[in-house]
């Protein structure tokens, strides 16, 4: 099948407005709007992710000139972190409320983040690496 030369874009396909690194949190701002809860919405980060952003710091989401934090997760409900976001990237969303704010959902899996941990624990503390000489 041929690619139309026009088409329109899903009224859910939201482009970030600015991507900051702020107070430990990797920040995506999003367009001035009310975001349903349930609904979905294909988000893109466009901005560049700032270089000073730690891997480890929590991806969360500011609506507008809103100061309210949303915090973008996984699809098990765990925080998703700078390392697990990619720039010029879509990812599928959906907004879940709560009384007192909300979350956005990620329904695929996040980017592969590398990992420090453990191949077990046996309830000592474990001893750091020895640098090389």
């Amino acid at each position: 099948m041929a690619c139309k030369p026009v088409c329109k874009l899903c009224p859910h396909l939201v482009l970030s407005q600015a991507v900051t690194f702020t107070g430990g949190n990797l920040v995506v701002n999003l367009p001035a709007g009310s975001y349903n809860n349930g609904e979905k919405y294909c988000m893109v980060v466009a901005q560049a992710i700032p270089d000073t952003t730690t891997i480890n710091a929590p991806v969360v989401i500011t609506i507008g000139t809103g100061t309210a934090q949303y915090p973008l997760t996984n699809r098990c409900c765990a925080p998703v972190t700078a390392c697990g976001i990619r720039t010029r990237t879509r990812y599928s969303t959906v907004v879940s409320t709560s009384a007192t704010g909300g979350t956005f959902k990620l329904l695929g899996n996040a980017c592969p983040c590398p990992t420090n941990n453990l191949a077990s624990i046996d309830g000592t503390a474990p001893t750091a690496p020895t640098p090389a000489a």
